[in-house]
């Protein structure tokens, strides 16, 4: 019986969540939804030093906002006791061991590697003390950190997205996973949970490649079957790494800063770096009908902000007006289906509309207009209800009257009755404003 698909997405609560941490989250909440699974949502918080309450709430506003939706929500601090039954487990295996170098020294071995050409890994020292020669450090008062021994042999697994991938334990170094205060780190914890929630799929940037290496030693020593691996490429900006700790590209920053539709953002993430068109999608639903792990690329990515200004557009101008009512309520103007068909091709962002609202109901004054043209386009007026007919009819007498044509006719009425030198077709202006409105606006301009 195939097993029902069990995705997570297990954020630090140390800074805002960024753009690349979002694709991952996006992504894996895909990939349960296409195949029927459940999506967990975990806070990997036992750095209790850096990790803050308003990190785990930001988070969750920014995923309730992409439409990420949870099944089950952990808190790795909540979880302490099993991590610790778990590590007192591996010790007395042999598989955790107790080391006493403080930071500087190990810098200064690190460093003497390098020198000596031989790859940064920590040597293993520790692992050959006496159990006098540990109570003597212990006695001194230093306190023991504890690292996970790799076997020396082949970890290979298939990844979902890069394919056969292969590592040899003898290569890699001793992870620390209990700092000297007794605190975990997120690596063997994160073990312990995916074996408890029943984990399936684990998809994440390629940077953790090496992570999951010795990850898949740890499923080992508890004697476990480690989950399916994808590692997708790295999204990078000005040929720099996204991270949380450069700021900049936070998912609260395009909310409320730049003012993108939560749609855009997923469209954008969950199809860049892979074979598929960037496209936008309306709904989350349509999302993941057309969503394909297999599409994805294991070359890197460059973020280009202005993609998303563009896609961000082409999703506005296909929302109609019962799908964006309720959130123009909230700006607390009057619009009717009307203004927002009229002004909708001209929006890059929703909040734009507040700017058109102006344009067409409370333009601004313009200097230095030919007094003469304006009023003779005043006059010229026709006298009738405006319809989208009425901006041809004007212009032809204007055209008729004083023989100018093109931008040297249409651009100072634009500026008369808009205060804008550009913004939607005049034609579907006019009855929006209204001829008594018209007339009071040529008239500011001909006293």
């Amino acid at each position: 019986m195939t097993k029902q698909v069990k995705a997570r997405f297990a954020p630090s609560p140390t800074g805002m969540l960024h753009v690349g941490n979002a694709r991952t989250a996006l992504i894996n909440f895909l990939y349960a939804r296409k195949n029927n699974g459940q999506f967990f949502l975990r806070f990997d918080d036992t750095d209790l030093v850096r990790s803050k309450e308003e990190y785990k709430e930001a988070i969750v506003k920014d995923l309730k906002w992409l439409g990420l939706h949870w099944d089950q929500l952990i808190t790795q601090s909540a979880r302490l006791d099993k991590y610790e039954l778990i590590k007192n487990q591996l010790i007395e295996h042999g598989r955790l061991y107790p080391c006493f170098e403080s930071a500087e020294e190990l810098e200064v071995k690190r460093k003497l590697q390098l020198n000596s050409g031989l790859p940064p890994i920590y040597d293993r020292a520790s692992l050959n003390l006496s159990k006098q020669q540990i109570e003597n450090y212990i006695q001194s008062g230093r306190k023991p950190h504890y690292r996970f021994l790799i076997a020396a042999e082949l970890i290979q697994w298939n990844d979902l997205i890069k394919g056969e991938v292969k590592y040899l334990g003898a290569h890699l170094g001793d992870p620390i996973v209990v700092r000297e205060d007794g605190s975990m780190t997120y690596m063997l914890c994160s073990v312990i949970d995916d074996i408890d929630y029943n984990i399936t799929d684990i998809i994440r940037g390629e940077d953790h490649v090496t992570n999951t290496a010795i990850q898949i030693e740890m499923f080992a020593a508890l004697a476990t079957a480690a989950p399916n691996f994808g590692h997708l490429s790295l999204i990078k900006a000005s040929d720099e790494k996204i991270s949380k700790r450069v700021g900049g590209f936070e998912i609260t920053a395009l909310r409320d800063e730049a003012g993108f539709e939560a749609m855009t953002v997923n469209s954008f993430f969950s199809t860049i770096g892979s074979s598929k068109t960037v496209s936008v999608c309306k709904t989350m639903e349509d999302l993941i009908k057309e969503f394909d792990l297999n599409s994805f690329s294991k070359s890197p990515t460059t973020y280009l902000p202005v993609e998303l200004e563009r896609l961000n557009h082409k999703l506005l101008i296909e929302l109609n007006f019962i799908e964006v009512q309720e959130r123009l309520q909230q700006f607390g103007l009057e619009i009717d289906e009307q203004f927002w068909l009229t002004v909708r091709p001209n929006l890059q962002k929703l909040h734009e509309v507040k700017e058109w609202w102006k344009i067409l109901y409370q333009p601004e004054l313009v200097s230095g207009l030919d007094k003469e043209f304006i009023s003779l386009a005043q006059t010229l007026f026709p006298n009738e209800e405006v319809t989208v007919d009425t901006w041809n009819k004007w212009v032809n007498k204007i055209n008729e009257a004083s023989g100018k044509s093109g931008k040297e006719l249409f651009m100072p009425l634009r500026l008369a009755i808009t205060g804008m030198e550009r913004g939607p077709e005049l034609k579907n202006i006019l009855p929006l404003i209204g001829r008594e409105e018209i007339i009071k606006r040529l008239t500011k301009y001909t006293r």
